[in-house]
């Protein structure tokens, strides 16, 4: 046997990691147990791992669920305002592929083109049809600000057989919809909105935050509590209200593509987490806003540096205040390269990095200490590393060509051409810079110039991306016509 099997890499580099004095301002929210519920907090180690079982009599069954995980999910339906909600132990992910199974099938679904690639993938398990909707940017940080309801409008206008609508609320940037706009919209034609709301699990808590997707009207709403809600990670919520989408036809959806030997580690921190917010989330989110609000003024003083706030979106659209988004473009820097001078230079974590920012989550675990070692950090980097001229904006295609459903593309036959020969031709993949993960073109659209110059750019900045069987991008994979 080789000596390498005596190796546990993966367990090493954990521990290495925590044994190093960090500052941790990133998911999951409970901030490695600082924030974890009291009842595992309380545990060992040994007695945690003693929950680690199976459908033991007593212990229910998430695919049927009939005692205490039934009882469970119904505390979490009454805290969130739903008529149901359903225990996720395969992430939001799992949750977004199940509504668009259930509600969509083959039919057409409104979609914003900056939609999470798991919704790719619910879109290709379903067979559906994407309506793109593009999104509005805000010109100095040139993120998106979310879609306009006026523009869900004109596309179920155009679309009158379209089966839903699908939002994204909050955006990994912090920013929320008008989704009581998109509500509206899609309840005049009795249509579902269905929410991506993986990074608001938090907002109902608290009366600073944006009003959540179930308070506005969404008929769906998926959130992974284990980001900002202090559960595990992988661990997420659904929630239904309303007559618009079939509770059993979810339910058999979840059955279909969740694990059948789900964790009942994952399901007991979702319902102590729902615990917690319910009777201490005020609470802590006070503390949460208080250092977010003292981090967001000292960082926001920092020559080169600017800090997203409420009075730079549109009407309708709002902003989580415990995360922070950073423009660090007028320092001529990446945010790629500040967030790799946090980590290596100052041991600060943070969320993510695109080409122009890095974003700061204050959660409900974090402690002064984190936000002190970021701004000291950037007034370090801002000292020493400022360059005199800006970085430019690297922005991804604004508009898309579809050519074939994703699920068409996904299954034909594909062979690798040259990046650069690409021009015309039918993508059989999804490229996506990630974070924030939003692809640049996805199964069955067209690789257009503009795609293929986005692409290239990726490939000098050599930027992390996920979903390309060459992960070099000097090919792309491409539909056999």
């Amino acid at each position: 046997m080789s000596e390498r099997q005596g190796q546990a890499p993966l367990f090493e580099a954990l521990c290495r990691h925590n044994e190093k004095n960090t500052c941790n301002l990133h998911i999951p929210g409970h901030r490695q147990g600082r924030c974890i519920p009291e009842g595992l907090m309380s545990l060992d180690n040994k007695a945690l791992f003693s929950l680690d079982l199976t459908e033991l009599p007593g212990l229910d069954d998430l695919h049927s669920p009939s005692g205490p995980i039934r009882l469970a999910q119904e505390l979490a339906a009454g805290l969130y305002g739903a008529d149901r909600s359903f225990f996720l132990v395969n992430g939001t992910s799992a949750g977004i592929h199940a509504l668009l199974v259930a509600t969509a099938g083959e039919k057409q679904v409104v979609v914003p083109r900056n939609a999470h690639r798991s919704v790719l993938g619910g879109l290709v398990l379903a067979g559906a049809d994407p309506v793109y909707v593009t999104p509005e940017l805000m010109p100095e940080f040139g993120l998106d600000c979310g879609v306009a309801p006026a523009a869900i409008r004109a596309a179920l206008e155009n679309n009158p057989a379209a089966a839903a609508v699908l939002a994204v609320s909050p955006n990994y940037y912090g920013v929320t919809g008008d989704l009581q706009g998109y509500a509206e919209a899609a309840h005049r034609v009795d249509k579902p909105l269905l929410v991506d709301e993986a990074h608001g699990a938090h907002l109902r808590f608290h009366p600073a935050l944006p009003e959540d997707a179930m308070a506005c009207g969404a008929d769906a709403a998926v959130q992974s509590t284990h980001k900002l809600g202090g559960s595990l990670t992988q661990s997420s919520v659904l929630h239904l209200q309303g007559q618009r989408i079939e509770q059993q036809g979810v339910a058999a959806a979840l059955r279909l593509l969740q694990t059948t030997s789900p964790s009942y580690l994952l399901m007991a921190s979702l319902d102590l987490a729902r615990r917690q917010l319910a009777l201490r989330g005020k609470g802590l989110l006070d503390q949460a806003l208080e250092l977010a609000y003292g981090l967001r003024q000292r960082l926001s003083i920092i020559d080169g540096l600017s800090v997203l706030s409420p009075e730079r979106l549109p009407e309708g659209s709002s902003l989580d205040p415990t995360r922070l988004v950073i423009s660090v473009r007028r320092l001529g820097l990446s945010g790629y390269q500040v967030q790799q001078m946090l980590a290596e230079r100052y041991r600060v974590y943070v969320e993510m990095a695109d080409s122009a920012h890095v974003v700061a989550i204050v959660s409900i675990g974090a402690v002064r200490a984190d936000c002190e070692g970021l701004a000291r950090a950037m007034e370090d980097i801002s000292f020493r590393e400022r360059k005199t001229e800006p970085i430019p904006f690297v922005a991804p295609p604004d508009s898309f060509i579809v050519l074939m459903k994703p699920r068409e593309a996904w299954f034909a036959k594909f062979r690798q051409v040259p990046l650069d020969e690409a021009r015309g031709r039918i993508s059989a993949e999804t490229i996506a810079v990630y974070p924030p993960g939003i692809p640049a073109v996805n199964p069955g659209e067209e690789i257009t110039v503009d795609v293929i110059n986005y692409l290239t750019a990726v490939r000098k900045m050599a930027l992390p991306c996920h979903g390309p069987a060459d992960p070099t991008l000097k090919t792309i994979s491409v539909v056999v016509e």
